[in-house]
Protein backbone atom coordinates (compact mmCIF):
# COMPACT_ATOMS: atom_id res chain seq x y z
CA UNK A 1 0.00 0.00 0.00
CA UNK A 2 1.38 3.61 -0.69
CA UNK A 3 2.25 4.51 2.50
CA UNK A 4 1.80 8.56 2.95
CA UNK A 5 -0.28 10.47 1.46
CA UNK A 6 2.68 12.38 -0.52
CA UNK A 7 3.31 9.20 -2.08
CA UNK A 8 -0.09 8.85 -2.94
CA UNK A 9 -0.14 12.35 -4.38
CA UNK A 10 3.07 11.55 -6.48
CA UNK A 11 1.54 8.34 -7.75
CA UNK A 12 -1.36 9.86 -9.07
CA UNK A 13 0.29 12.86 -10.57
CA UNK A 14 2.65 9.84 -12.09
CA UNK A 15 -0.18 8.30 -13.38
CA UNK A 16 -1.35 11.13 -15.08
CA UNK A 17 1.81 11.66 -16.73
CA UNK A 18 2.21 8.19 -17.77
CA UNK A 19 -1.67 8.24 -19.44
CA UNK A 20 -0.37 11.25 -21.45
CA UNK A 21 1.99 9.16 -22.73
CA UNK A 22 0.22 6.38 -24.16
CA UNK A 23 0.88 3.76 -20.71
CA UNK A 24 -1.46 1.98 -18.69
CA UNK A 25 -0.52 2.11 -15.19
CA UNK A 26 -1.89 0.53 -12.39
CA UNK A 27 -0.61 0.86 -8.32
CA UNK A 28 1.65 -1.71 -6.30
CA UNK A 29 1.43 -4.59 -8.64
CA UNK A 30 3.77 -7.52 -7.93
CA UNK A 31 6.68 -8.87 -10.03
CA UNK A 32 7.22 -12.31 -10.45
CA UNK A 33 10.14 -12.26 -8.35
CA UNK A 34 7.83 -10.87 -5.85
CA UNK A 35 9.03 -7.46 -5.69
CA UNK A 36 6.40 -4.83 -5.63
CA UNK A 37 6.62 -1.80 -7.94
CA UNK A 38 4.64 1.13 -6.68
CA UNK A 39 3.54 1.95 -10.13
CA UNK A 40 3.90 -0.56 -13.29
CA UNK A 41 2.81 0.47 -17.04
CA UNK A 42 2.50 -1.03 -20.23
CA UNK A 43 2.60 0.95 -23.46
CA UNK A 44 1.52 0.65 -26.46
CA UNK A 45 4.42 -1.61 -28.04
CA UNK A 46 4.15 -3.61 -24.68
CA UNK A 47 6.81 -1.97 -23.04
CA UNK A 48 7.30 -2.62 -19.17
CA UNK A 49 7.93 0.48 -17.63
CA UNK A 50 8.22 0.41 -13.32
CA UNK A 51 8.01 3.53 -11.43
CA UNK A 52 9.63 3.81 -7.62
CA UNK A 53 8.38 6.32 -5.46
CA UNK A 54 10.35 8.13 -2.79
CA UNK A 55 9.14 11.01 -0.82
CA UNK A 56 12.02 10.68 1.96
CA UNK A 57 15.94 11.03 1.09
CA UNK A 58 15.99 8.06 3.96
CA UNK A 59 13.81 6.11 2.77
CA UNK A 60 15.73 6.17 -0.60
CA UNK A 61 19.31 6.13 0.95
CA UNK A 62 17.90 2.81 2.90
CA UNK A 63 16.31 1.10 -0.40
CA UNK A 64 19.30 -1.43 -1.84
CA UNK A 65 16.10 -3.31 -3.44
CA UNK A 66 15.28 -1.35 -5.90
CA UNK A 67 17.80 -2.92 -8.50
CA UNK A 68 15.82 -6.24 -8.24
CA UNK A 69 13.31 -4.61 -10.17
CA UNK A 70 15.48 -4.30 -13.42
CA UNK A 71 15.37 -7.48 -14.62
CA UNK A 72 11.50 -7.03 -15.28
CA UNK A 73 11.30 -3.64 -16.47
CA UNK A 74 11.73 -2.27 -20.27
CA UNK A 75 11.84 1.22 -18.44
CA UNK A 76 12.65 2.31 -14.74
CA UNK A 77 12.19 5.21 -13.15
CA UNK A 78 12.18 6.90 -9.81
CA UNK A 79 9.41 9.40 -8.72
CA UNK A 80 9.51 12.33 -6.29
CA UNK A 81 7.78 15.26 -5.54
CA UNK A 82 8.94 18.96 -6.36
CA UNK A 83 11.01 19.38 -3.28
CA UNK A 84 12.98 16.05 -3.34
CA UNK A 85 16.61 16.97 -3.57
CA UNK A 86 16.88 14.96 -6.95
CA UNK A 87 20.68 14.64 -7.33
CA UNK A 88 20.51 11.67 -4.30
CA UNK A 89 18.24 9.78 -7.04
CA UNK A 90 20.36 6.93 -8.57
CA UNK A 91 21.75 8.19 -12.10
CA UNK A 92 21.14 4.77 -13.97
CA UNK A 93 17.63 5.27 -13.42
CA UNK A 94 15.32 7.60 -15.16
CA UNK A 95 13.15 11.06 -13.39
CA UNK A 96 10.05 11.74 -12.71
CA UNK A 97 8.99 14.84 -10.63
CA UNK A 98 5.17 14.73 -9.91
CA UNK A 99 2.34 16.13 -7.54
CA UNK A 100 -1.11 15.23 -7.44
CA UNK A 101 -2.01 17.10 -10.66
CA UNK A 102 0.53 15.74 -12.71
CA UNK A 103 4.42 15.04 -13.12
CA UNK A 104 7.61 15.57 -15.73
CA UNK A 105 9.67 13.81 -16.65
CA UNK A 106 13.38 15.53 -15.85
CA UNK A 107 15.39 12.59 -17.13
CA UNK A 108 14.57 9.52 -19.81
CA UNK A 109 15.12 5.82 -18.66
CA UNK A 110 17.44 4.02 -20.26
CA UNK A 111 15.70 0.98 -22.50
CA UNK A 112 16.75 -2.36 -22.00
CA UNK A 113 14.60 -5.34 -23.94
CA UNK A 114 13.61 -7.66 -21.51
CA UNK A 115 13.86 -11.48 -22.45
CA UNK A 116 10.39 -12.73 -24.39
CA UNK A 117 9.75 -15.28 -21.21
CA UNK A 118 10.36 -12.54 -18.87
CA UNK A 119 7.87 -10.06 -21.12
CA UNK A 120 5.68 -12.83 -21.15
CA UNK A 121 5.29 -13.50 -17.14
CA UNK A 122 5.53 -9.55 -16.27
CA UNK A 123 2.53 -8.90 -18.86
CA UNK A 124 0.09 -12.18 -18.52
CA UNK A 125 0.56 -11.05 -14.71
CA UNK A 126 -0.35 -7.32 -15.36
CA UNK A 127 -3.17 -7.90 -17.33
CA UNK A 128 -4.89 -10.66 -14.57
CA UNK A 129 -4.33 -8.07 -11.99
CA UNK A 130 -6.09 -5.47 -13.97
CA UNK A 131 -9.02 -7.73 -14.69
CA UNK A 132 -8.99 -8.50 -10.84
CA UNK A 133 -8.57 -5.31 -9.48
CA UNK A 134 -11.80 -4.31 -12.28
CA UNK A 135 -14.25 -7.34 -11.00
CA UNK A 136 -13.50 -6.12 -7.61
CA UNK A 137 -14.24 -2.39 -8.14
CA UNK A 138 -17.49 -3.21 -10.47
CA UNK A 139 -18.85 -5.79 -7.30
CA UNK A 140 -17.91 -2.48 -5.20
CA UNK A 141 -19.84 -0.24 -7.26
CA UNK A 142 -22.97 -2.98 -7.52
CA UNK A 143 -22.70 -3.67 -3.53
CA UNK A 144 -23.10 -0.13 -3.17
CA UNK A 145 -26.19 0.82 -5.73
CA UNK A 146 -28.09 -2.48 -4.44
CA UNK A 147 -27.16 -2.99 -0.68
CA UNK A 148 -29.01 -6.74 -0.15
CA UNK A 149 -26.84 -8.00 -3.44
CA UNK A 150 -25.42 -11.19 -2.35
CA UNK A 151 -22.34 -12.27 -4.33
CA UNK A 152 -21.07 -15.40 -4.59
CA UNK A 153 -17.47 -15.85 -2.58
CA UNK A 154 -14.45 -15.62 -4.94
CA UNK A 155 -10.62 -15.84 -4.01
CA UNK A 156 -9.62 -12.39 -2.55
CA UNK A 157 -6.01 -12.91 -3.69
Amino acid sequence: MISSSTAAEVARGVSRLLLTEGYSPILEFTLPNGRRLDVAALGPGGQMLGVEIKVALADLRGDGKWPEYLDYCDLFYFAIPPDFPHEHVPPQSGLIVADRYGGAIIKQAETQILHASRRKAVTVGFARCAAERLSRNLDAIALAQTPNLVLPDVDQN
